[in-house]
């Protein structure tokens, strides 16, 4: 699913326009972004939790070149869903 088939549902099912929905959207988005980059995780019950994983500093090897590099620590972006959701997708 797209962000405009996103928009296309909430405002079919909700009734509000899609432009309003637009908004509501981004403004989501655009929140769970700036929180996470601030290092605070967001909680949504029933959904699921966004935050950061950190990756260590680790050795690998080019193996076309025969060579090892060192790749550098890091934040990547994660999500981890809530129990509920992870009991309706086995189901």
């Amino acid at each position: 699913m797209t962000k405009a088939e996103l928009v296309a549902s909430v405002a079919q099912s909700t009734g509000i326009e899609k432009v309003a929905v637009v908004a509501v959207v981004e403004s989501v988005m655009e929140t769970i972004k700036g929180s996470i980059i601030q290092g605070e995780p967001v909680y949504l019950r029933g959904f699921g939790t966004f935050g950061i994983k950190h990756r260590a500093a680790k050795s690998a090897r080019n193996i076309t070149a025969n060579t090892t590099m060192q790749i550098p620590e890091r934040d990547i972006p994660s999500f981890k869903p809530a129990q509920e959701f992870k009991a309706a997708l086995k189901k």
